[in-house]
């Protein structure tokens, strides 16, 4: 409870305005006041941080002009006016919507022009009111109001004893209280009326407006002295708590006192013996944070945790680690940025010396360079660069910092299950230590470094947390300018970093963290793209690190391309790096020995440096065999061909499905078959074959799990050559999904498909026609010598894939007489 002077007596309904004395209001006075008949239309006072009780005498400042306005005119009037306590108490200047709806009539019993301009009025509130409609705004509101109706309860014995109970706690409080002066409780004793002794408690005790606001709005009485009762039990316990602690703080001032002089005494003793004291600890640490850049906020927390460690015994285990922290803050770049380099030139030679290839994510890092220079306070952009592995993703990062002068940081995130890793652990463990994020931001000395989070699709989660949410503020340019670890308490802005996530796979990933991503995908090299790769940077990184010159290895172009084609299959460049790794051992082993040798590295030696060729070029199989047609696959390494094998046997039509495969591709068999079975007239294929032979599809290699809807064409063309005993075109290969009415759907990973498809000799495509787009994307030297058919129905690729020759050795797929009975037989 806190009460104010004005507040101590609560005032008659007639009362002269020269008095300085209030007197308090008893039964009869409040009656009467009861039943005066409210005005139609009132003026209305709105209150930001008061709520004014019926009986009550309350004090206000009047600053507003509108509000002086109304209080003038209306001390010049009846001096009645309606006080109403805005819902808001940030808006300035509120509308008549921003108001409580109840609010209390109001008598002005005296105004006053205090000496520093205000204006201060003394109000006594008089009956509640509902407020109805606005009927004007300006110079001040005036509404229509309607009384409000009260509820008063029966005298019972319980009633009694709640507003018993409600004053006895009332006096306890003002006891225990040294703020509240000793007549409140003389006014809370004398007061007769119980609506009034509950009006003048609400009005008083320690609670805020919109407790206040309630407590104005109940309408009945008993349930009004239960809400206060239950506020002033809160109010008393927390009182008593203080008083407990206030009495245990002077026992233990009076131990802190003895520490003080031990601890002086020992400081002495330190000094005497050349030891490093803890004042000069504490002083180094106070001279670093004056050269600090750090924002206030981070300044007083500093402060505040000096003095701290200033009050810790240095005997005590929690100073060092509150040393430890102290210097972690220190060394953390608060607002300490490096010089962004505006050449855009430069950059893009930085970029395109680096790195072959890659013009999406080169081009989106020329684009925020350009944008940064502009604007020089944009956020940084989030990238994630998906790809399959060794296509360089990592090591742009690098050169992303390299062309723009920023520091470079990686934080691998493949395996992390603890979400400590990330934000930290509280200092109040053994061992706590700030999250990998903070820790990066360190070690880099700058805040605005690039800040590469590798694997990001390889993060787990267990019982410890799931990381991949803690990376959601992380990544979060809205959120991420107030990054929280809990190491260090305060927030850090982390809006400057230039976050590169790196992928294998989007689909492991979390779909909120993927939201705030921006997705550039780093799609699979060509052969041509290799050989450019091997060239200008894999050849010379190679003989560097095992100390050749250029004079004493040469790899030529028709060397990388054997390495390519019979040594390695895969997307990127990382086997390519090793087999070139080994080739250029061999060399510096015949030079370490003096062995003569030919500088220039022939497809022969390769042969006898790595072996045998590993893989072979030509994996096409030929059309010689009905029901096995060449399919396009995606894998997370890239591109690869798969075949569709489809064979008949004399049976009941019962479907065999082997090969290692998933729920969705049998189920693309399965839609296939039916929609043979549907249209088998349109192939000239007579409908009761599918119930006289059984149907085998295998899909090699069969120990290698394989799933997805991309084979649905290939399902059904190889179906169709086998019931049709018809050739493949030769050197075809097709990719797509199927429905039940035939139509093809588009599928993903076009690029390293179509990659797949030309490192196998395939000369023909087959695709859906929304996937024209994924062509047009690729450079036209890399599909030149590739034909691409775009269709849109199963009726087109059948018309592409098939050829009207049967195979040789075709199977006899004429009609069997049907042996079972008829139903008039059987009958």
């Amino acid at each position: 409870m806190s009460f104010d002077p004005f507040e101590l007596n609560s005032a008659l309904p007639v009362i002269n305005e020269d008095s300085e004395f209030f007197p308090l209001m008893s039964t009869e006075d409040e009656e009467e006041m009861n039943n005066e008949q409210l005005p139609e239309i009132l003026s209305i006072l709105p209150l930001r941080n008061t709520v004014l009780f019926p009986g009550v005498v309350i004090p206000i400042t009047v600053g507003r002009d509108k509000s002086i306005k109304l209080i003038r005119e209306a001390n010049k009037g009846s001096r009645m006016i309606g006080v109403v306590s805005q819902q808001d108490v940030g808006i300035e200047d509120p509308t008549f919507s921003q108001l409580n709806k109840i609010g209390t009539i109001a008598l002005i019993i005296k105004m006053l022009q205090m000496p520093d301009g205000n204006t201060t009025v003394i109000l006594q509130g008089k009956k509640r009111f509902l407020l109805k409609e606005e009927v004007q705004s300006v110079p001040y509101i005036k509404a229509t109001i309607e009384p409000f109706k009260e509820v008063k309860p029966k005298e019972d014995k319980v009633f009694k004893a709640m507003v018993s109970s409600i004053k006895d706690m009332a006096m306890n409080i003002i006891q225990l209280s040294p703020n509240i002066p000793s007549e409140a409780g003389i006014a809370i004793r004398n007061i007769e009326s119980t609506s009034f002794l509950i009006n003048f408690i609400s009005s008083n005790m320690n609670a805020d407006m919109n407790a206040k606001q309630h407590l104005l709005e109940e309408p009945n009485l008993r349930n009004r002295a239960n809400l206060v009762l239950e506020h002033l039990t809160l109010d008393l316990q927390m009182l008593e708590l203080k008083n407990q602690i206030q009495s245990k703080v002077r026992v233990d001032l009076d131990k802190q006192q003895r520490d003080y002089f031990l601890n002086q005494q020992l400081k002495t003793i330190q000094e005497e013996l050349g030891g490093n004291s803890p004042d000069l600890e504490i002083e180094s640490l106070k001279m670093r944070a004056s050269k600090k850049k750090w924002a206030k906020e981070a300044n007083d927390h500093f402060t505040k945790e000096l003095e701290k460690l200033a009050r810790t015994n240095p005997a005590a285990a929690d100073y060092s680690v509150q040393i430890n922290y102290l210097e972690l803050l220190l060394d953390l770049p608060w607002n300490e940025f490096t010089k962004d380099n505006f050449d855009l030139k430069r950059a893009q030679k930085v970029l395109d010396k680096d790195h072959f290839g890659l013009d999406k994510v080169k081009q989106r890092i020329i684009e925020y360079l350009a944008v940064l220079k502009l604007k020089h306070n944009m956020k940084a952009p989030i990238l994630c660069l998906v790809g399959p592995p060794g296509v360089g993703k990592t090591s742009l990062g690098k050169s992303i910092a390299k062309a723009l002068g920023r520091k470079y940081v990686r934080m691998a995130l493949g395996g992390i299950r603890d979400e400590a890793e990330i934000r930290g652990h509280r200092k109040t463990y053994i061992g706590a230590m700030p999250g990998r994020i903070i820790q990066s931001v360190k070690k880099a000395g700058a805040a605005n470094p690039v800040f590469i989070l590798d694997e990001i699709d390889k993060v787990g989660n267990d019982f410890r947390g799931d990381p991949s949410s803690a990376l959601l503020e992380v990544l979060d340019p809205e959120q991420n300018s107030t990054f929280y670890d809990h190491y260090v308490e305060i927030d850090f802005d982390l809006s400057n970093v230039m976050f590169i996530a790196t992928a294998n796979s989007l689909s492991t990933i979390q779909p909120a963290l993927l939201d705030r991503m921006e997705i550039i995908e780093v799609n699979g090299y060509t052969i041509e793209e290799k050989i450019e790769i091997a060239k200008q940077h894999l050849v010379p990184k190679q003989r560097d690190a095992h100390g050749l010159k250029s004079r004493d290895v040469v790899v030529k172009p028709d060397v990388i391309e054997k390495l390519i084609v019979d040594y390695t299959r895969e997307s990127g460049v990382r086997a390519l790096e090793k087999k070139i790794g080994s080739l250029v051992r061999g060399v510096a082993k015949n030079i370490a020995m003096d062995e003569p040798y030919n500088p220039v590295v022939t497809r022969k030696e390769v042969e006898k440096i790595l072996g045998a060729p590993i893989y072979d070029k030509d994996l096409y199989e030929g059309n010689d065999v009905a029901g096995v047609v060449t399919g396009l696959a995606w894998t997370s390494v890239g591109g690869d061909i798969l075949f569709i094998e489809a064979s008949l046997s004399p049976g009941k039509g019962r479907l065999t499905l082997t090969g290692s495969l998933g729920d969705v591709m049998k189920e693309s068999v399965t839609i296939a078959l039916a929609y043979l079975r549907a249209h088998a007239s349109e192939f000239n294929i007579e409908p009761k074959l599918f119930d006289q032979w059984d149907i085998h599809v295998h899909v090699p290699a069969g120990a290698t799990p394989k799933d997805g809807p991309s084979a649905g064409v290939t399902m059904l063309t190889a179906l169709t050559s086998a019931f049709t005993q018809r050739k493949i075109k030769p050197h075809l290969a097709m990719t797509g999904e199927i429905t039940l009415r035939g139509r093809v759907l588009p599928v993903g990973g076009i690029k390293e498909k179509i990659l797949a498809a030309k490192r196998a000799n395939i000369k023909e495509i087959i695709l859906c026609r929304s996937n024209q787009k994924d062509i047009l994307e690729i450079k036209e030297d890399y599909i030149r010598d590739l034909q691409f058919h775009y269709v849109s129905d199963m009726r087109e690729v059948i018309s592409l894939a098939l050829l009207d020759e049967k195979v040789k050795n075709a199977l006899d797929l004429t009609i069997k007489p049907d042996t079972r009975p008829s139903v008039t037989e059987h009958a």
